[in-house]
C-alpha cells in the first residue's frame, strides 16, 4: 500500500507542480519585465493575479466537467490550453497581451492544480489520504525551490520571453504524462448521477455545510498568506533588501524547505492525534509567528534575517495546515469529490488573490504592508478553527 501510494503522490505532484511552476518560474523576471514592456508594478502584478484569477474561477468548471466525464479528458484540455497560453505569453508585445495570454494559460493549468484533490477522494480516505496529501506536497514543495532558481538561470541564457517557452516545453510532457501515466479514478457507473442540474445542487449543499466553508476558509487565508508573499516578495528583496535575481531564488527556496519538511510528518501526527488537533495546534502556530513578526517590525526592526526566521516558522506550521483542512474538508463529500475540490480550490485561490491585491494596493517599497497582511490572514484563520472545530470534538484518529 506504502508503494502505491507513493507512486500515486509521484504522477499527481508532478502534475499539480505545473501551474506552481508557471508562477514561481518567473517571479525573479517580474522587475525586467517591468522594464522590458513599460509596464508598472501593479501592471506586472496583475498578469500575476489574471493567471491565479482564471485557476480560482475555472475549477469551478473543471470539477463537475470532470464528475460527469471523468478525471482524464479534462486534463487533456487543460494541458493544450496551458501551452498554446504560455506560448502567447513568450510572443506578448505589450503589459495588456501578457496579461491577456497569462489569462489563458490560468485556465488550462487550473485543470492539473484543481483536479488531483478529486482523484485522491476517489481512491483514498482518512490517515491514507492525509498520507497521500502530504506526500503530494512534497512534489509540490519542489517548484517554490527549483522554479524561481530555474527561472533566474534561463534568464542567464536568454530574457524573460525565453521563461515561457520552457514553460511551454513543461506542459508538452505534462500532457503526455497525463496520457501514459495516469489511471482513470472516475469509473463510468459513478457519473451515471452526474449532470448540470445535479452540479448546481452539489455547489448549493457545499454552501450550506458550514464545516466545508470554515475549514476551506481555514487552508484559504493560509494560502492567502503565501500568495500576499509571492506577488510582493521579488520587490521587496531584490529592490528594498538589495538581492540579486539568484540571491532571491535561493531566499525564496527556504520557506518552501520548511513547508516541505513539515508537511511530510502529517501522516505520524494524524494517525497519533487525528485530524482535528493537528488543523487546531498547527493554525495556533501559524498564527503566533505571523503576529511576533507583525509585532517585530511594529517596534521598527526592518531586517531580512528578522522576515525569513519568522516565516520560516510559520510556514513550516501552514505545511501541516493546507494537507489536513484539505483532507477534512471533502472527507463527506465524496460522491462529488469533483465539485467538493474545485469549490475548495475556487475558494482558497479567490481570497488569495484578494488578499495579495489588497497588500498589492498598499505596497511602498517596504515588507511592513506583507507583513501586516500575513499577520491579519493568520488571526482570521486561527478564529475560523477556533469556531469550526470544537475543542470538545473528538480527536478523529481514522483506521489503517
Amino acid at each position: 500500500m506504502r508503494s502505491q501510494i507513493v507512486k500515486a503522490a509521484v504522477v499527481l505532484g508532478l502534475l499539480s507542480v505545473i501551474g506552481p511552476f508557471a508562477i514561481d518560474m518567473y517571479l525573479p523576471t517580474l522587475p525586467s519585465i517591468a522594464g522590458s514592456l513599460s509596464a508598472s508594478t501593479a501592471q506586472v502584478q496583475a498578469s500575476l493575479m489574471s493567471f491565479m484569477a482564471a485557476i480560482a474561477v475555472c475549477q469551478l468548471v473543471y470539477g463537475p466537467v470532470s464528475d460527469m466525464i471523468g478525471r482524464k479528458p479534462p486534463l487533456y484540455f487543460g494541458m493544450v490550453l496551458f501551452v498554446a497560453g504560455a506560448i502567447g505569453c513568450a510572443l506578448s508585445p505589450s503589459i495588456e497581451w501578457l496579461i491577456v495570454f497569462r489569462f489563458i494559460q490560468g485556465v488550462g493549468a487550473c485543470a492539473s492544480m484543481a483536479l488531483p484533490r478529486a482523484i485522491v477522494r476517489d481512491g483514498y480516505r482518512g490517515a491514507e489520504a492525509a498520507q497521500l496529501m502530504s506526500l503530494l506536497m512534497l512534489v509540490f514543495s519542489i517548484s517554490p525551490i527549483l522554479a524561481p532558481l530555474t527561472g533566474s538561470l534561463v534568464i542567464q541564457f536568454g530574457d524573460w520571453r525565453t521563461v515561457f517557452w520552457v514553460m511551454s516545453g513543461a506542459g508538452v510532457l505534462g500532457l503526455l504524462f497525463t496520457i501514459v501515466a495516469l489511471k482513470e479514478t472516475r469509473p463510468a457507473e459513478a457519473r451515471l448521477e452526474s449532470s448540470v442540474r445535479g452540479a448546481f445542487k452539489s455547489y448549493g449543499i457545499l454552501l450550506r455545510d458550514k464545516t466545508f466553508l470554515g475549514l476551506s476558509f481555514i487552508g484559504a487565508f493560509g494560502m492567502s498568506s503565501f500568495m500576499a508573499y509571492i506577488g510582493n516578495s521579488s520587490f521587496i528583496l531584490i529592490d528594498h533588501y538589495g538581492l540579486t535575481p539568484t540571491q532571491y531564488s535561493f531566499a525564496f527556496s527556504i520557506n518552501a524547505i520548511s513547508f516541505f519538511g513539515v508537511s511530510q510528518s502529517t501522516g505520524f501526527w494524524v494517525k497519533r492525534f487525528g485530524l482535528n488537533k493537528v488543523v487546531r495546534t498547527a493554525v495556533s502556530g501559524f498564527a503566533a509567528a505571523m503576529v511576533a513578526l507583525l509585532v517585530v517590525f511594529l517596534l521598527g526592526v526592518d531586517r531580512l534575517d528578522v522576515l525569513g526566521s519568522l516565516m520560516f516558522i510559520a510556514f513550516g506550521f501552514l505545511g501541516l495546515v493546507l494537507p489536513t483542512t484539505g483532507v477534512l474538508a471533502m472527507e463527506e463529500h465524496g460522491e462529488i469529490a469533483g465539485t467538493a475540490s474545485a469549490m475548495l480550490g475556487t475558494l482558497q485561490l479567490v481570497t488569495g488573490a484578494v488578499v495579495m491585491g489588497v497588500v498589492g494596493a498598499y505596497f511602498n517599497g517596504t515588507a511592513m504592508p506583507m507583513v501586516v497582511g500575513f499577520a491579519v490572514c493568520a488571526v482570521l484563520a486561527l478564529i475560523l478553527t477556533q469556531v469550526t472545530i470544537k475543542s470538545s470534538q473528538p480527536a478523529e484518529v481514522p483506521a489503517e
